[in-house]
């Protein structure tokens, strides 16, 4: 080796190990190099600002009366003890901003309830009372009856 390079002294003596400190992998070591988030939740901010919802409709009033003549036909319906299948577009509002988004639901309706407006679906799985619907929300009503009897 040159004499004159300037670390001939050391070049070949092994590695300083530390007593008093486990030995760190290359993996942690890297990690302390690695990017970090500045700004922790703003990539979920972005992302929640950038989805879209939808406003609730208006009905038009012969649209409300429709909807009310479909409503009380469930309604004499149930009260005799059918279950009619019903397949209903209503207005979900967002639990986070202004608006919402429409769902449907296709099912056999238990009652009307008059009191609360709502229409209370069976759940068949459990026997049971299963999805309520604000009546005020919906915006679409479909069955089988209503074209029979509307």
């Amino acid at each position: 080796m040159d004499i004159n390079f300037p670390y001939a002294d050391i070049i070949d003596l092994p590695h300083h190990q530390s007593e008093g400190r486990k030995h760190m992998s290359l993996y942690d070591r890297a990690a302390q190099f690695s990017p970090f988030a500045a700004l922790t939740g703003y990539d979920e901010i972005i992302a929640e600002t950038g989805r879209l919802t939808d406003e609730m409709l208006d009905l038009p009033e012969d649209v409300k009366e429709e909807l009310d003549r479909k409503f009380s036909l469930l309604a004499a319906m149930t009260e005799e003890g059918y279950t009619p299948e019903v397949t209903v577009t209503y207005f979900v509002p967002d639990k986070l901003k202004a608006g919402g988004c429409y769902e449907s639901y296709t099912g056999e309706v238990k009652r009307i309830d008059s009191t609360f407006r709502t229409i209370i679906f069976y759940d068949r799985e459990h026997d049971t009372s299963g999805k309520v619907i604000d009546v005020g929300s919906i915006v679409a009503a479909e069955s089988e009856y209503f074209d029979e009897n509307i």
